[in-house]
């Protein structure tokens, strides 16, 4: 059975399923699940806990020893198993199918993976385990969310403040959720309950944000020019490598040349490795640029790596912001 994140907690207060199953690609509110389960977990007399880490060499046979085992000083225990790469592989795929079609007795089994595609999702170990247990997907929390998000994380420590203060907190700590619980914790341990000025709020949260070379990919994608600006700023200042930068503007500007010069459909989209998730980014750049326009930008890629190797004394950072400026267009 599938819940959605917001239903977890309430699921938890009344008698506990064998699996949990959670899935996403936002670390802070995937371990905040995890504790949920955990906690209730023990409070249903799991005083024992048993994690596996699915890596490299992974051998299954652990796990089956572990199902086959029971302490003896504990009634119940809850078995931890996390997959970081969300492929179990063709052994853990069986053996997981298995477990959720006789999952152990007194035991509570909690599963975590990062972001499934609809191949993995439709995959029967998935399946399997949906159907015996719960499964949570934990998508991230979006820009436009995010002030709601902040304001629902003060609430919960007696607090409050003005929709600038939440619109100053969401631009600081973009990108990172993990950030601003830690800027909504120091405003806890600054400030008592009540609403928080915006003048308070300012003099307490710090420029936190971190962006990486792919959230560019999305702002150009997606047409955002001012986003775009402040991506390029940070990582400028962050001191990453304008060779990755660039690197990732190549990328995505030779898929979208390929797409538009074939219909492109979504199965087009899935054969040059595009997820579902990212195909209406696509599209939308494909109904604002056109395929000379990309080429173009192909052959100013090539000037950028001049500037790069140092073959050219122009600024490489100011040639990519003007050249991806200029695809907002």
């Amino acid at each position: 059975m599938r819940l959605k994140p917001e239903q977890l907690a309430a699921s938890l207060g009344g008698k506990l399923a064998p699996i949990y199953l959670l899935y996403g690609d936002e670390p802070l509110l995937v371990t905040e699940a995890a504790d949920l389960i955990r906690r209730a977990a023990q409070k249903h007399g799991c005083s024992e806990r048993d994690i596996h880490h699915v890596e490299g060499h992974f051998r299954w046979d652990r796990l089956l020893e572990a199902s086959q085992s029971m302490s003896l000083f504990s009634q119940a225990r809850l078995i931890d198993i996390r997959i970081p790469s969300g492929k179990p592989g063709a052994e853990g795929a069986r053996i997981l199918q298995n477990w959720a079609s006789q999952p152990p007795a007194d035991t509570i089994t909690l599963i975590t993976l990062p972001k499934l595609d609809k191949a993995s999702q439709n995959s029967k170990w998935f399946t399997a385990l949906d159907q015996a247990g719960i499964s949570v997907a934990i998508s991230p929390v979006g820009m436009a969310a995010l002030p709601r998000w902040i304001a629902e994380r003060l609430a919960q420590q007696q607090q409050s403040t003005t929709s600038a203060a939440l619109a100053l907190i969401s631009e600081k700590v973009e990108g990172n959720l993990l950030a601003a619980q830690q800027e909504i914790s120091k405003l806890a341990l600054l400030y008592p309950a009540g609403k928080l000025t915006l003048e308070q709020v300012r003099d307490a949260v710090l420029d936190v944000a971190r962006f990486d070379a792919f959230q560019l990919a999305d702002a150009l994608l997606a047409g955002q020019a001012t986003r775009i600006i402040r991506i390029l700023a940070g990582l400028r200042n962050e001191g990453e490598a304008p060779t990755l930068v660039l690197w990732v503007i190549v990328r995505e500007l030779r898929l979208l040349t390929q797409l538009t010069a074939t219909a492109a459909s979504a199965n087009r989209m899935r054969e040059l490795g595009i997820w579902e998730s990212r195909q209406a980014l696509y599209n939308n750049a494909i109904r604002r640029l056109r395929q000379p326009v990309l080429i173009q930008s192909l052959h100013e890629t090539a000037a950028i790596d001049r500037m790069i190797k140092g073959l050219d004394e122009r600024d490489p950072w100011l040639a990519i912001e003007q050249m991806t400026l200029s695809l907002c267009r």
